[in-house]
């Protein structure tokens, strides 16, 4: 017992010494984080994890309102019905909120580095982020998100336009601030920016063309805002604001399934399990005899024989009770194994920006030209090979219509976030069949709601951005379509 005291007695009075000669801070200080962390230690880890969850926004998302896929043989209330909840949205304002703070830390030390090319990237990688945050919600918590240290506990809901005013001033300010005659000192997962300058110059094209993404998502603004001469200034200039060129330049992120770079589902069987094709995307790949139909679907099989039938996918929306004397087509297994390539901004999408922009007049040159390239890289993207004879068919064919430039941007946007979504709803097109069981009166979705916890913690801020917005319900329009 003596001895049980007399250790307990050193003991308490080495902890003594010890915190004598160690402050309070010390003491409560984390060693295992790293105080001081580079600007470059934060880019690939924001890389992977927006890249990775943009590919699973699509998945579990925007196939299902959009038509591409759906849950099957009991579609019940479902995202392909238009049916929406407060939890909709929830991870994905959660998980941009918390990659927006990775980006802001990134700045930061970027800042304080001096390094003029993580500046610009932070400001490239905030504003791919912010931009789709907002078009799934309208206003958005901004100028003052992410300030808790500043004891902004409860940020204000900045509005659309405000968000994309300095979205778009940052990426014209990023494109300045690019110097392509230096590597990055570490690794980047885009572009390799750190083996060749060549990589910087590719940051610098992704930057312009995110930048015509956003002015053609305001093209109704025009007026309101310089939306017109800002796209021309960019398209006018490619020796000060050049754009991607070829599809080795689209903002992409190669997933080798070797870790920590492992593909987003983690079971292949998963990615199909319980589910169909959408009858309207896979038909429109039907009609237009595309190469990547086997590569994209199972086929369909006859029932009971069980004897493929060819790509028949089955209808979203279908009315309640509906049968089917098929087994539709599915989403190939493949596309949820390593190696693949994750979409960020592709180049087919640029080609079909630069197509509508020619056909509605606001810039000059030739609408399909500009059509016929995005039809072609958005074949070649996944590999597959153009056939000689794709544009004689009357499906595929340019026919100077707004309609059929967003029919095939549509397809090309395939497994890109939610660009299909957003694209839509702006356009109204492809027009997408109400196969008797969808809610909300059949019309399409506008915004998610706001998610539970926002509207508890910042209540006011929310009601100031409800009443500003005119509702928080889903089909209430945001700024640039109105």
């Amino acid at each position: 017992m003596k001895k049980i005291i007399l250790a307990t007695a050193f003991a308490l009075s080495l902890f003594t010494l010890n915190s004598c000669e160690r402050s309070f801070e010390e003491i409560n200080t984390d060693t295992s984080k790293i105080k001081n962390p580079s600007a470059g230690s934060f880019l690939m880890p924001i890389q992977y994890e927006m890249g990775t969850y943009g590919y699973n926004r699509a998945n579990d998302f925007t196939f299902d309102i959009m038509q591409v896929a759906l849950a099957f043989p009991n579609e019940g209330n479902t995202i392909s019905r238009y049916y929406f909840t407060e939890s909709t949205g929830n991870g994905f304002w959660n998980t941009s909120y918390k990659w927006l703070k990775q980006v802001k830390e990134l700045n930061e030390a970027a800042v304080k580095e001096q390094n003029d090319n993580y500046v610009a990237i932070s400001k490239v990688l905030n504003a791919w982020i912010y931009a789709n945050l907002t078009d799934a919600f309208g206003d958005v918590p901004f100028s003052e998100a992410l300030r808790t240290e500043e004891n902004f506990l409860r940020p204000k809901y900045d509005s659309q336009k405000d968000i994309y005013l300095a979205l778009l001033d940052d990426l014209k300010a990023a494109n300045s601030m690019f110097d392509v005659t230096k590597t990055l000192p570490e690794g980047d997962l885009f572009y390799h920016a750190e083996t060749n300058t060549d990589g910087i110059l590719k940051w610098k094209k992704f930057c312009n063309s995110l930048s015509l993404r956003l002015l053609t998502r305001i093209l109704k603004r025009n007026g309101e805002v310089n939306v017109y001469q800002r796209i021309n200034e960019i398209v006018n200039d490619p020796a000060t604001y050049p754009i991607f060129q070829n599809n080795t330049e689209g903002a992409t992120l190669d997933i080798s399934g070797v870790a920590p770079y492992l593909p987003p589902v983690a079971r292949p069987q998963d990615f199909t399990a319980y589910r169909a094709s959408g009858e309207f995307f896979t038909q429109t790949l039907v009609d237009n005899n595309d190469p990547r139909l086997s590569k994209f679907f199972t086929q369909a099989k006859s029932i009971p024989a069980n004897a493929n039938i060819g790509y028949k996918g089955a209808p979203s929306g279908y009315a309640l009770g509906t049968t089917f004397n098929y087994t539709p087509s599915n989403l190939n297994q493949n596309l949820a194994k390593a190696p693949l390539k994750i979409l960020i901004l592709p180049y087919t999408e640029l080609q079909f920006i630069l197509a509508e922009l020619a056909n509605r007049g606001v810039i000059s040159g030739n609408a399909q030209t500009f059509y016929e390239n995005g039809v072609k890289a958005a074949i070649e993207q996944w590999g597959n090979t153009v056939p000689a004879d794709y544009f004689a068919n009357q499906k595929v064919a340019y026919d100077g219509s707004i309609e059929k430039i967003m029919l095939q941007k549509y397809v090309a946007l395939f497994f890109v976030d939610h660009q299909q979504w957003y694209e839509q709803r702006r356009t109204g097109f492809p027009v997408l069949p109400n196969n008797g069981g969808l809610l909300n009166d059949g019309n399409m979705p506008q915004r998610m709601l706001y998610p539970t916890t926002t509207k508890i913690q910042n209540y006011d801020n929310y009601v100031k951005a409800v009443q500003q917005m005119g509702g928080d319900n889903i089909n209430v329009k945001m700024w640039w379509n109105k």
